[in-house]
């Protein structure tokens, strides 16, 4: 198990080392202090994101070893420097309607002050990232070829509903709109586009990803080109899953800290260990042995997308969204075992 995890150990060990270097630089003595944020905000990120690694691993049992390294290679950069702390900036400076640098600026020498602009661009950041995994959710679960249930009677129920073409998207809106009803004043129409624009992201990443998968199974593109292709578009469409999960933990982390070197430290050895985590899940076959997993963590997919709604009206504490998360994975896990002594049962009496 430890080779799965010695990417995470080293990023654990220089993180922690920079924390404490960063936060003598900063204010001297406070190292260790800002290593134990580090720490804490480590677990938080892994705790919160588990169920994310499930649907990680879903997707990338269909990518080769190639696209599987860079995932860990690539999309650790990207998942860090790119979410934890480009993509804050990014919209602050949307928002603010201020330059990138200038907020750049603001966030490493003026805490206090990114932290407030980043509290008025809450809204719209979570109404993308509930909006996004709403469609997730809902794109799992209304497939009437999905042979796999859970919680029969209502999955079974709900796979039916693929033949209302576009339902997904529809409730999705409805979710926007009664969202957008409780939000007043500027931030309406922001967030308003932010969802339409995490419902758009969806449909163009999966519509892509379909495509590519199709041609790829009637045998239409067979050159190098086309499976990078496919390669890519997965990857891009796992990026994209992960910074949605990973929109409520950015903005939660600034109630343990306001510096943002030491959130995205922390926030980096969290990702880092659930993608190390999702290969795992991968290699090992885990979802295989276990076959009421995926359906566990997309329930907490759909809990996850609606408290983050919620979120953009009234604060949800972060401690209900991970209990929740970690609640319908066990839950499944604890129906998977169950599953397999049945299996096991039947096998010895016949």
């Amino acid at each position: 198990m430890s080779k799965y995890f010695m990417g995470s150990y080293f990023v654990t060990i220089v993180g922690l080392i920079t924390a404490f270097l960063w936060g003598n630089h900063v204010t001297p003595g406070s190292g260790w202090a800002c290593v134990f944020i580090a720490i804490v905000l480590s677990v938080l990120e892994v705790s919160l994101s588990f169920d994310n690694a499930v649907v990680n691993a879903m997707k990338l049992e269909k990518m080769n070893d190639t696209w599987r390294h860079r995932f860990l290679t690539w999309g650790i950069a990207i998942a860090v420097f790119g979410m934890r702390f480009v993509f804050p900036i990014l919209v602050v400076s949307i928002f603010a309607k201020l330059g990138m640098y200038e907020v750049a600026k603001i966030a490493l020498t003026d805490a206090d002050k990114y932290a407030h602009y980043l509290h008025e661009t809450h809204a719209p950041i979570v109404t993308f990232g509930g909006t996004f995994l709403m469609m997730l959710f809902l794109n799992y679960f209304f497939n009437h070829e999905k042979e796999v249930h859970w919680l029969r009677k209502i999955e079974e129920t709900l796979s039916h509903l693929d033949h209302f073409k576009g339902i997904e998207v529809v409730i999705s809106l409805f979710a926007l709109i009664a969202t957008q009803h409780f939000i007043h004043g500027e931030q309406n129409h922001a967030v308003l586009l932010a969802g339409l624009a995490g419902i758009i992201t969806y449909l163009v990443i999966d519509g892509v990803t379909s495509y590519l998968e199709k041609r790829e199974e009637m045998r239409l593109a067979q050159c190098a080109e086309n499976v990078k292709c496919g390669g890519l578009m997965a990857f891009i469409y796992l990026e994209l899953i992960d910074a949605s999960f990973s929109l409520d933990g950015v903005l939660g982390a600034f109630a343990l800290s306001k510096d943002i070197i030491i959130i995205s430290i922390g926030l980096a050895i969290g990702a880092m260990f659930v993608r190390s985590l999702t290969i795992m899940l991968v290699e090992k076959k885990t979802l295989a042995q276990f076959i009421y997993l995926e359906s566990g963590a997309h329930w907490a997919i759909g809990a996850l997308s609606i408290l983050m709604m919620i979120s953009a009206v009234r604060e949800v504490p972060e401690v209900l969204t991970g209990l929740i998360g970690l609640a319908f994975i066990i839950a499944a896990f604890i129906s998977s075992v169950r599953h397999n002594k049945k299996l096991e049962n039947c096998i010895v009496e016949q």
